[in-house]
């Protein structure tokens, strides 16, 4: 053993902390990166705040209104007093030898001053403004041109000995007789004023206010309280409705009965629903995808691994190489099974999903298609032909989708077409003569398609019996997945252009609607 270095063994001073700070750096920013979680809103909160907020803002406005309708109230009936005082006083005011007098005994006046509580006043004074009796500082009313107003009390607010008063006044017409009047048409008018304090009238409207305000005080905690309940009442469908959703088994995607909801959460129910229904229809295509696969997978497979088996037990070179071709042969069936089994799952997700719609032009998609199958017809030795009009074929539909239709129709004629060199494959591209569909026609001279048979040929892994060429019977189910995408309409018929009986061939329409023709494509075609 070699001696231990005393350096190594011994940290630098200072050097925990310097391997510390990476760490921690590497720790900020791993949480400075983890998302921020989102603080779900609660539903009761926010109505209890929609409901609370107006009412908590209006309770003060209301406590003012019914201060003002207060005052208002107890001013009335000391008004009314006030207008009785003045009334009675002016009865008392007339004229004497062109000299305003107002005949008001002592005990009178000591009875209009007896009041333990306001300061009353009074005064009267003459046509000019000239003072007669009362109290001498209290103010003269604004000049009123108005004569009307003569004979009427009027009220007003003044400032008087530094006390806020409530004036009641009435101008006095001094021609007491009809030939005063006659003899002068312009009035002599003495003023009668008598005012008070206004503690009586606070004290009144502040009692009318305790009498108001108090209740609110003991009704306003109710009323929160009933507004608690009723939302915790309101939305107990809610919490009802999550207890049953949380209650369900996992593999329940059955519809949630929306006759136990109220008619605002029904929208959500069906909504709910509709995605239960969706996620089904989903997980059965897929459940019946992988049963599919597996069934038709099974076959090949064996053979493969029956042909590998019997190649390894081989001595001769020739019996290997037949058992070698055998297991090429079941390596391409198993290849385009898998192959069609994926494009059939393509189709049927893309029809679920109801997306990628776009405009295409059909003439181009099936040369395309057509160009691609050229060097299997080469080796087939099968004229493989193709004819479009000289105008363009628009269509609302998913290029993808329709290459793998045709194709199917192109591989499912190809394998039916004979071998030998007579067969013959055309694909036609077209319009009705009425101009609304695009007719997409594939037709071949091979054995043909019995008219009792034409209804099952659609469906998955049937094939017809005693046909010679073999198949995984998904070509057909992956055209009618696709066409049914695209609201088109496959039919089938005899190849009206084959003169062989034997071969009396098969027609395959595929008809789709064609888009409205707009200026550009009419200048175009």
């Amino acid at each position: 053993m070699s001696p231990r270095d005393p350096s190594a063994a011994v940290p630098e001073p200072g050097a925990d902390a310097q391997a510390a700070a990476p760490s921690r750096k590497k720790r900020r920013a791993a949480i400075a990166t983890q998302p921020v979680e989102r603080i779900q809103r609660s539903l009761f909160g926010e109505i209890l705040d929609w409901m609370l907020a107006p009412l908590l803002l209006l309770w003060p406005m209301s406590i003012a209104i019914t201060y003002l309708i207060a005052q208002s109230i107890a001013n009335q009936p000391f008004d009314r007093a006030l207008e009785d005082s003045v009334t009675v006083l002016a009865q008392q005011v007339s004229e004497v030898n062109g000299k305003v007098v107002a005949r008001l005994p002592v005990s009178a006046r000591d009875l209009l001053r007896a009041d333990d509580i306001d300061n009353i006043y009074y005064k009267v004074s003459g046509p000019t403004g000239e003072y007669v009796e009362g109290d001498v500082d209290m103010p003269q009313p604004p000049p009123d041109d108005d004569r009307s107003n003569i004979g009427t009390v009027q009220f007003r607010n003044d400032i008087l000995h530094g006390s806020d008063v409530r004036i009641a006044y009435v101008q006095v017409d001094l021609r007491r007789s009809a030939a005063q009047r006659a003899a002068s048409h312009e009035p002599r008018l003495a003023t009668v004023q008598v005012g008070e304090t206004l503690e009586k009238r606070a004290q009144l409207a502040n009692e009318i206010i305790k009498g108001v305000i108090l209740p609110q005080f003991i009704i306003l905690p109710v009323a929160l309280a009933l507004v608690w309940f009723a939302l915790s009442r309101g939305l107990s469908p809610l919490s009802e409705l999550q207890q049953r959703i949380r209650a369900r088994r996992p593999d329940d995607l059955s519809p949630i009965d929306s006759g136990q909801v109220p008619e605002e959460i029904s929208p959500l129910v069906r909504s709910l629903n509709d995605m239960l229904a969706r996620l089904s229809q989903t997980i059965a295509i897929q459940k019946r995808f992988i049963a599919d696969a597996a069934h038709q997978m099974k076959t090949p497979l064996a053979g493969m691994r029956m042909q590998s088996e019997l190649a390894l037990r081989q001595d001769d070179q020739v019996d290997v190489r037949r058992s070698l071709e055998q297991l090429a042969k079941s390596s391409e069936t198993a290849t385009r099974l898998v192959n069609q089994l994926l494009s059939l799952a393509r189709a049927e997700n893309q029809q679920s999903q109801a997306g990628g719609m776009a405009p295409v032009e059909l003439n181009e998609l099936a040369r395309t298609v057509v160009q691609d199958w050229v060097p299997m017809s080469f080796t087939q030795r099968i004229d493989l032909g193709f004819e479009q009009p000289g105008h363009p074929i628009m269509i609302t539909g998913n290029a993808v989708m329709l290459r793998e239709l045709l194709s199917n129709l192109l591989d499912n004629a190809l394998h039916y077409t004979p071998h030998d060199g007579s067969g013959s494959v055309t694909v036609r591209a077209r319009t009705d003569e009425g101009g609304g569909l695009a007719i997409l026609e594939v037709e071949d001279t091979g054995p043909g398609i019995p008219p009792s048979e034409r209804g099952h040929v659609f469906e998955r892994f049937y094939r017809i019996l005693g046909t010679p060429s073999t198949g995984s019977g998904l070509g057909l189910a992956i055209v009618r997945e696709i066409a049914q995408q695209h609201d088109a309409l496959v039919e089938i018929s005899n190849n009206p252009r084959s003169v062989d009986p034997k071969y009396p061939g098969s027609l395959f329409r595929v008809s789709f609607r064609l888009m409205p023709r707009t200026p550009f494509f009419d200048d175009i075609g």
